[in-house]
């Protein structure tokens, strides 16, 4: 029969465990709060407060609710702080649902769902997909799939707001990066 005290070691191993779970929950953040910024669904009005906000464009992550690539982003790269602080700063950051009946405007000012902005006007028919918009609503770049971790995507982000998309191709941006 074991006495109490040989509990002791146990009991340290579970509170050590518990305790090291809620330091690894506290350096991530829900995207759901944190990075997607609350909307009405009116991108037109959203490209006049990003513009009034001074930010460097829209950024759009087309979604869908069974898709693995995209839950493993927001596991993995949208939850992470200097992943949020970097593109709240440049971006208005917006969820769409590829496959939703909801009601909204798109850049031009037309009322669409977001399953005909998604499918027909971007032509999304994979997930997830990120998509960057100028302050005018004209899409200036797109990235289907997953990225690799939160260093490409914090460089996909800096190669918008630098302006490279003009000038050169993501993936060798990306090399001169000396991200693979």
């Amino acid at each position: 029969m074991y006495q109490i005290s040989s509990y002791k070691p146990v009991l340290f191993i579970f509170v050590l465990m518990l305790f090291s779970i809620n330091i690894y929950a506290a350096k991530t953040l829900p995207p759901e709060e944190y990075f997607f910024d609350s909307t009405f669904g009116d991108f037109s009005e959203e490209l006049a407060t990003a513009r009034e906000q001074g930010k460097k464009g829209i950024f759009i992550f087309f979604e869908m609710d069974e898709c693995p690539f995209c839950h493993w982003m927001k596991k993995n790269v949208l939850n992470q702080p200097d992943v949020q602080a970097y593109y709240k700063k440049n971006f208005l950051n917006f969820a769409v649902d590829i496959e939703g009946d909801i009601e909204i405007t798109n850049f031009q000012g037309k009322t669409t769902t977001q399953k005909d902005f998604a499918f027909k006007e971007n032509r999304v028919r994979a997930t997830p997909v990120i998509a960057f918009f100028d302050l005018t609503g004209k899409r200036i770049m797109r990235y289907t799939g997953r990225t690799r971790g939160k260093e490409e995507f914090l460089l996909l982000g800096q190669f918008v707001s630098e302006g490279a998309y003009k000038t050169t191709k993501f993936s060798r941006y990306k090399r001169n990066h000396k991200i693979k």
